[in-house]
């Protein structure tokens, strides 16, 4: 993936005096005139929400819903099925205190009737819950009990490369063109931040025209504490298009590498001068905690702090979200040609888990989420950061690869589907065990999208050991593309509920389609 360290940009980064605005948690900068801001909380003396609703998880009969106080707060939630809450049933959520940073989420289980589900959150005192501050609302689809049209929208890279909230360039607008789309659930696959991504006010733009960005006290350094972690989160809730697009489409959340620090994995000592704390260990258990605080991410068993999970959206579709980071070995030049701890990337509770699940799946359509993609070659410097590592012979991490997709071909688990960001440009592969060196496998497609806001890259090299082809590709004409350049990408998949077709459409920020794709379910042998 993009580093840093590679960007044509000032990397100086300053800390602006910053003017604390009371209780509420947002931070407000003594910023030149060209910063507007975000939204503002209207301090009423009562308790507020500060940076909007969201909603996760979504499942037939089951969601968790979101939400940030401005101070120590009562989560109260109503539910209803039309917009006007005639009919709302009000549900008692948790405090949100200090320990979370004013954070609040409930599950809400039991969930029946129609599929729209309207919620309105609002926060009260927690002496006196009668004194209750002003909701806001927020919106989802309950996944279908049968089979019906699904829709979702799927990319990553959020607020990267040194590329923030710029007002005057309209913000983060890929998240509006999403969300005219009306999907069912979103999947933000990986990179939800930049914690090792610092932002300048100012970048000079080629031709002589200026970047300008948003910047507060913790997106001016690295992320070292929880609060700068959290920090991280809050920022892109200041935009507009962020708060609206959360308030009405549920998400999906999985990591990658910067919700930390570039390219990590586990054990690793940094040698990066920006940094005093170098353990890699503590930087990812404080990521991880902030990541968990921000997203409404659904429970997962027996280990805290676990993002890899499958959630059920109705007949039509299972997704399988991957963490590709927690449990991998060192990067290295992934070329060891036998089992070890140093070839790991999903790890082998994960890839049993992975495999079983797969196995189990009676939906049509079963969608890995993957914040890597499977034959893209991603350096490291010298070392390799992805699966691949451009060789023929199955070797390193594709040897969990291997095995997965020898599984799937045994277990005869039909119309599994990649869906992947994390190099910061929009493709299409096809993999083919007919132009394979490795050939114990069903053919699959693989579709990449991104980034959502940050500098634009590739195209990367493909490895030919799963024999993948290129159908498809829009990348940057330089590294590092700003997103007023229109290089920004996601895509959007539509399953029809009576063919069961899935449609899968590239698209860019303008909303333009730029590749389309459809694919025929397959019975069950």
């Amino acid at each position: 993936m993009p580093e840093d360290n590679d960007l044509p940009l000032d990397r100086r980064t300053f800390l602006k005096a910053a003017a604390a605005a009371g209780a509420t948690g947002l931070v407000t900068m003594a910023a030149p005139p060209f910063v507007r801001p975000a939204f503002a909380v209207v301090r009423s003396g009562r308790p507020s929400v500060s940076h909007g609703v969201q909603s996760g998880d979504v499942t037939t009969c089951s969601a968790v819903v979101w939400a940030r106080a401005d101070g120590p707060a009562r989560m109260l939630v109503e539910l209803a099925a039309t917009p006007s809450f005639s009919d709302a049933r009000h549900v008692r959520g948790p405090l949100a205190d200090e320990s979370g940073d004013f954070t609040a989420q409930l599950r809400l289980d039991g969930l029946a009737g129609g599929r729209d589900v309207f919620y309105r959150v609002r926060f009260a005192d927690r002496h006196d819950e009668a004194r209750a501050g002003e909701p806001v609302v927020g919106h989802f689809r309950r996944a279908p009990t049968s089979r019906g049209d699904v829709s979702f929208v799927w990319s990553g890279d959020t607020a990267g490369q040194g590329w923030g909230i710029n007002p005057d360039a309209g913000g983060m607008r890929t998240y509006e063109t999403m969300r005219q789309l009306s999907p069912d659930l979103f999947i933000h696959s990986g990179d939800t931040i930049y914690a090792d991504g610092p932002l300048t006010e100012t970048v000079e733009l080629p031709g002589g025209s200026t970047w300008r960005n948003v910047v507060t006290p913790e997106k001016s350094k690295v992320a070292e504490t929880l609060a700068e972690f959290r920090g991280n989160f809050r920022y892109n809730l200041l935009d507009d298009n962020v708060r609206r697009f959360n308030a009405e489409v549920p998400v999906l959340a999985q990591w990658d590498d910067h919700e930390t620090t570039n390219n990590w994995y586990p054990g690793e000592i940094l040698e990066d001068p920006r940094y005093t704390v170098t353990d890699v260990d503590l930087l990812a258990e404080r990521a991880n905690q902030a990541f968990h605080e921000y997203f409404p991410v659904g429970d997962t068993p027996r280990e805290r702090g676990r993002i890899y999970r499958k959630v059920s959206y109705g007949p039509s579709l299972d997704v399988f979200v991957l963490d590709l980071r927690t449990y991998r070995g060192p990067n290295t030049a992934n070329d060891q040609a036998g089992a070890s701890e140093v070839t790991e990337i999903l790890g082998e509770t994960q890839l049993a888990w992975l495999k079983r699940e797969l196995r189990r799946s009676k939906a049509t359509w079963k969608a890995i989420a993957s914040d890597m993609p499977v034959g893209l070659i991603v350096p490291d410097g010298p070392r390799q950061e992805g699966i691949a590592q451009g060789r023929p012979e199955v070797l390193g991490r594709e040897l969990e690869m291997a095995d997965l997709l020898s599984s799937i071909q045994a277990h005869r688990v039909r119309n599994v589907v990649w869906f992947t960001a994390d190099v910061h440009y929009t493709a299409a592969h096809h993999y083919d065990p007919s132009r394979a060196t490795f050939g114990d496998f069903d053919p699959f497609w693989e579709f990449v999208s991104g980034p959502l806001h940050a500098g634009t890259f590739g195209p990367n090299t493909l490895d030919p050991t799963f024999g993948p082809e290129v159908r498809f590709q829009r990348a940057a004409d330089r590294p590092n593309q700003p997103p007023s350049d229109g290089l920004q990408f996601f895509g959007h998949v539509v399953i029809d509920g009576r063919s069961q077709v899935m449609t899968i459409r590239l698209m860019d920020v303008s909303g333009d389609v730029l590749h389309r794709v459809e694919l025929e379910p397959e019975a069950r042998r």
